[in-house]
């Protein structure tokens, strides 16, 4: 037989007020969380392929300089670090929604084969950070020819 519970709408309703109270709390109280800009850490989309001789990696990183990004290569583990600065706010100019996003990244992805490390080139154009990692030699695919007896 099934249990019967006494309902208390009071609690229901007490419930609900503290986590609409905790809400509004969040959103406008001294925090401000929902009027603020997005200043925190943000992770830039990444897309990873593979050739016969090399992995290549980009990651879209708009609006930042070249300088301002970091890459390095520790085994297999690429590392891409930077910070995208917030612009200054003009005197005089009323702001009606900000969606962009500004703060510092880290982003690391273990790669699928071994690199060569010391033959790593990045390029950055309109946006679009690519690194390119020639695969080592012991890892490049070799077709065996079959000798016929």
């Amino acid at each position: 037989m099934a249990d019967i519970m006494e309902w208390r709408p009071f609690r229901e309703v007490s419930k609900l007020r503290r986590e609409m109270d905790r809400l509004w709390e969040d959103y406008f109280g001294p925090g401000r969380k929902a009027l603020r800009p997005m200043e925190m850490e943000w992770i830039p989309s990444v897309d990873v392929s593979e050739t016969e001789d090399k992995v290549v990696v980009k990651a879209e990183v708009p609006g930042m300089d070249a300088k301002d990004i970091d890459i390095s290569l520790s085994g297999d583990m690429l590392t891409i670090k930077g910070e995208k600065k917030a612009e200054t706010e003009e005197k005089g100019e009323n702001f009606h929604l900000l969606e962009r996003s500004y703060g510092s990244f880290s982003r690391s992805l273990r790669l699928p084969v071994g690199v060569e490390a010391e033959k790593i080139e990045a390029a950055y154009k309109q946006g679009v950070l690519t690194i390119t990692c020639p695969k080592k030699e012991e890892v490049k695919t070799k077709a065996i020819e079959i000798k016929a007896e």
